[in-house]
């Protein structure tokens, strides 16, 4: 008997229900919930969930905008001591999780800190004396919050700015307008959609956090989640605090795509006409270069010599075997997602080549909307969701045979693994696809020609031009999973840690010298991306036209 061939667009429709079934999910238990529970954390902690998710939103997209935007306009329109460093240097607290960038800060600025123990010894104070802001507060993690996440801004709003023609300010000037009236009646304006775009990159950043608002004392709703599932021992009530989440993500990227479909402008005209830069006096020069200068050491460079410093006070000798095994443990773990990752997305960005059907185009669309989504959303979908298959699995195979029940899907590292992929298929699509699109369609044309098919046309066409990229790819998600931090405290198996989760756990003792260690791992890691980056912009801006 032949065997039904399942053809590449089923098993993509497989692929689209498997990995949305956690969304499913939260759905259902958004329609069924547990109505004790629910009343109960709707009177009590739910409001200040809301508040203070709320709150720390707009202070914190007020902070990067304001760091944001102000870099990028000074990149982009003048040259001041530095500036040749300081346009890839602004980019570097990208590379700093803003849990460590919490760590460092907590560990110079808390009580028993070098900075508030000199003041004492200096003074003669005792503690209580005098007043010091308490780093561990809500304005502690607006602060962290805006020097990492800054960066999103940055680079789309100094991409705008850059492609801005020069003609612009030519008629600007000729119509009378003044050169400091240009930014805020003609650069601004053209910008919005570009700095929006950043904008809501850090608005769901921020809502995702959870090791900095934890470690900081904010409740927020990411808290709210694990409070109230290994607090009150409720899935089903963290389970609707994540549904709220998800809501709030959904809604700023609809607003985001509604904004960005509203605001189309010409802003490029000519892109070889771009804007000189203009003259500055010898004391604004220096302003700029000491802003520049002040971000970049307040949002990496001072964690890092902070973290160096921590290190040093480390008793790592009396847990050095352990420190191995989680970084081997981290290794493999994130090389083995990675993997499935890449070729979860080579197949999709395959199958997207090969099929202009629209409903196709969607729902590889639709698939890489995860990374838009809080790591703690996916836990939890994840969680109820393979309880669901291990209820159904463990059901069949008590019907049939007398084995005991198992855990198959939530019992091992089955679940992590796929909130990973869940979490970072988009990382992975995203240089894929552009590597496609570098390859010309009369190349697949010839190659059927000759009678090969698609297949064939994979293996002698796509993949050796397609290499790099997929090594890119792999290297990117690699990155972005040594750091995740909120899924993988709540899915990895038990005796499992990563160096994100021992950072987490030595911090959460009060061990902050300790967790330098495994912190700055993953800022080391955190770094090649960056560095990625800041090569391709800058191929990019060499491959213009120069004026």
């Amino acid at each position: 008997m032949k065997k039904p061939n399942i053809s590449a667009n089923q098993l993509l429709w497989l692929l689209a229900l498997f990995f949305g079934l956690p969304f499913i999910a939260l759905l259902v238990q958004l329609f069924t919930p547990e109505a004790a529970i629910w009343q109960h954390l709707s009177d009590t902690v739910l409001p200040t969930y809301l508040k203070q998710s709320i709150l720390l939103l707009a202070a914190v997209t007020l902070g990067t905008l304001f760091i944001g935007v102000s870099t990028a306009w000074l990149i982009a329109t003048y040259q001041f001591p530095g500036h040749r460093y300081f346009q890839w240097l602004l980019i570097l607290p990208m590379a700093m999780p803003s849990y460590i960038v919490a760590y460092a800060y907590t560990w110079w600025l808390d009580v028993s800190g070098p900075v508030q123990s000199m003041l004492r010894e200096l003074n003669g104070w005792s503690f209580g004396d005098y007043y010091f802001p308490n780093i561990r507060s809500f304005g502690g993690a607006v602060l962290v919050l805006s020097l990492v996440l800054y960066p999103y801004v940055y680079l789309l709003a100094r991409a705008s700015f850059q492609q801005q023609s020069r003609r612009l300010f030519e008629a600007h000037q000729l119509s009378g307008g003044k050169h400091n009236t240009f930014f805020y009646r003609i650069a601004l304006p053209l910008a919005r959609p570009a700095i929006f775009g950043g904008v809501a990159l850090v608005m769901m950043e921020t809502l995702a956090d959870y090791g900095t608002v934890q470690y900081f004392g904010v409740n927020t709703l990411t808290t709210g989640i694990l409070k109230t599932w290994f607090g009150l021992s409720s899935l089903g009530g963290a389970a609707q605090i994540a549904s709220i989440l998800l809501v709030m993500v959904i809604l700023i990227m609809t607003t985001e795509k509604i904004f960005r479909g509203q605001s189309q402008f010409d802003v490029a005209g000519n892109t070889a006409n771009k804007p000189l830069y203009q003259p500055l006096s010898t004391s604004k020069k220096w302003l700029a270069s000491l802003w520049c200068l002040m971000i970049v050491t307040s949002g990496f460079i001072l964690p890092v010599l902070l973290l160096a410093l921590m290190s040093f006070k480390s008793t790592i000798n009396d847990w050095w075997d352990e420190f191995f095994l989680v970084t081997v443990d981290t290794l493999w773990v994130a090389a083995l997602a990675a993997a499935v990752t890449l070729c979860i997305a080579l197949f999709l960005m395959f199958i997207k080549r090969h099929n202009d059907k629209h409903s196709i185009d969607r729902l590889i669309k639709t698939l890489s909307l995860g990374y838009a989504i809080p790591g703690l959303v996916i836990a939890v979908g994840v969680t109820i969701a393979f309880g669901w298959l291990d209820q159904s699995y463990n059901w069949v195979k008590l019907k049939y045979s007398d084995a005991p029940a198992t855990l198959l899907f939530s019992g091992g590292f089955m679940a992590l693994i796929t909130a990973y992929v869940i979490r970072f298929l988009a990382v992975a699509m995203q240089p894929i696809d552009a590597a496609y699109q570098g390859i010309k369609t009369n190349l697949d044309e010839a190659s059927i020609l000759t009678g090969h098919k698609n297949s064939k046309t994979f293996y002698l066409i796509h993949l050796p031009l397609i290499k790099s990229s997929l090594w890119t790819a792999m290297l990117l998600v690699f990155v972005d999973l040594l750091k995740e931090l909120p899924a993988t405290l709540v899915l990895r198996p038990f005796n499992f840690n990563t160096l994100a989760v021992k950072a987490y756990e030595l911090a959460s003792d009060e061990r902050l010298a300790d967790a330098a260690i495994p912190a700055l791992s993953i800022v080391a890691a955190g770094l090649i991306p960056v560095l990625l980056l800041n090569q391709r912009i800058n191929k990019t801006h060499d491959n213009n036209p120069k004026t």
